[in-house]
This record gives C-alpha cells, sequence and structure tokens, in this order.
C-alpha cells in the first residue's frame, strides 16, 4: 500500500495541518497584547486547539500499538513503524510546547489583571459611572468570546467526525485485507492438495509401468507437448 493510500498518512496529514495552524495562531498570540480581548479569546483558541490534536495523536498512537503487535500482517517493518512512533512524539512535542508557553501567559495575564483591578478599585472608589462602563464592557466581551466558542466548538465536532470516518475506513481495509489474506490461504491449501493428488498418482503410474513403461510415457509426454506447444504459438 502506497503512502497516498495508506489511512495513517491521510490522518498524519490532517493532524500536521491543525498543527501549522496552531503554530500561526501562536505567533499571532505573542505579538498581541495581554490585556486586550483578542489576547483572551486566542488564548482559549489555542488551549482548546492543543487539546483536540492531542487526542488525535493518542488515536494515531492507538493504532500503531495495534500495528505493532503484528506488523507483517499490516505490511509494515519496524523501520515503518519507529518513523511512524516518532513523528507522533514529534507532533506531540510541537503541541506541548504550546500548551506550556499559553498556560503560563494566561498565568501571568490573570495576576496582572487581579493587580491592575486591585489598583484600580483603590484608585476610583468613588467613580461609579467608570465601573458601570467596565461591567457593561465586559458583558459584551464575554457575549462575543461565546459565540466565538461555539463557532470553535462547532469545528472541533468536524474534526472529530471527520477522525471517526478515517477510524472506520482503516477499521474496514483492515477487514477487508483479512479476508483476502482468508481467501488466499484457502486457494494455496487447496492447490496444494491436488498437486500433491496428482505427485501421487504420477508416481503409481510410474512405479506399475516398470522402466519401459516410463519411457514410453516420457516419450508420449515430449510428443504431446510439442504438438501443444504448435497449437498455441505457431497456430
Amino acid at each position: 500500500m502506497s503512502s497516498a493510500q495508506d489511512p495513517f498518512y491521510v490522518v498524519r496529514e490532517e493532524i500536521q495541518d491543525s498543527i501549522d495552524k496552531l503554530q500561526h495562531s501562536f505567533h499571532r498570540w505573542e505579538q498581541t497584547a495581554s490585556n486586550t480581548g483578542e489576547y483572551v479569546h486566542l488564548t482559549k483558541e489555542l488551549l482548546t486547539n492543543c487539546e483536540s490534536i492531542e487526542w488525535q495523536v493518542d488515536e494515531l498512537e492507538k493504532t500503531i500499538t495495534v500495528a505493532s503487535r503484528d506488523p507483517a500482517y499490516y505490511g509494515l517493518d519496524e523501520v515503518e513503524l519507529s518513523r511512524r512512533r516518532n513523528w507522533t512524539v514529534s507532533a506531540r512535542n510541537q503541541v506541548g510546547t504550546v500548551r506550556r508557553a499559553v498556560e503560563k501567559g494566561k498565568s501571568n495575564s490573570a495576576i496582572s489583571k487581579h493587580q491592575d483591578l486591585t489598583g484600580a478599585s483603590r484608585t476610583n472608589y468613588y467613580s461609579t459611572q467608570d465601573n458601570d462602563d467596565f461591567i457593561s464592557s465586559e458583558s459584551d466581551r464575554q457575549q462575543l468570546l461565546m459565540r466565538q466558542q461555539d463557532d470553535e466548538l462547532d469545528e472541533l465536532s468536524e474534526s472529530v467526525q471527520r477522525i471517526g470516518n478515517v477510524g472506520l475506513t482503516i477499521h474496514d481495509e483492515l477487514n477487508s485485507q483479512e479476508r483476502i489474506l482468508n481467501d488466499l490461504s484457502f486457494e494455496i491449501e487447496t492447490t496444494s492438495n491436488r498437486l500433491d493428488f496428482v505427485q501421487k498418482k504420477v508416481a503409481m503410474v510410474m512405479k506399475k509401468a516398470g522402466i519401459k513403461g516410463q519411457i514410453l510415457l516420457i516419450v508420449f509426454l515430449v510428443v504431446l507437448f510439442i504438438i501443444l506447444f504448435v497449437l498455441v504459438f505457431l497456430t
């Protein structure tokens, strides 16, 4: 099976695309000020995508574990299995690096925001109107984030569905290969039995015929072969 038809490489390509998008969003996150709504949105988006990709890598690792139990059955060898394991480790490391950086930034942002709110509370104790405006702004921002999260969950659901369909394709492919191997094994066994039977019959005939009879039988078979050769290739 070529790599273009191998379900592993189909899933790997899809996961790699997700990792590339994750890296792009991470670069945007690094360049965004921590006190903005975009920063909050990107933080949640990155953490959600990290969790989704890690789940997909886990599922892919399960297929590798199954294949490693009987590599020859799936047409694989240790070199290919090692290559697949190395890729999943690399993918997990990339996602883990992004997750740790984002979680650290989120923690620092929360501390900074808490300090800012505390300071504002002390300096603007009597500014009721400003507080009302801040609360209203935060409410609008939360509603926007909730809508964005709903869209992200829809995308995540579609991604999970695609992974599930690929898993079913892998399952069907494995079942199909198993049926082919069973049929091939049955045909080989049947042909072997027939060949043994013919060999025994020929041996019995040769034994009964004696030396002279064997020579005549060989001459007859040679003549028959020549006649068949002429009929097939010269007519």
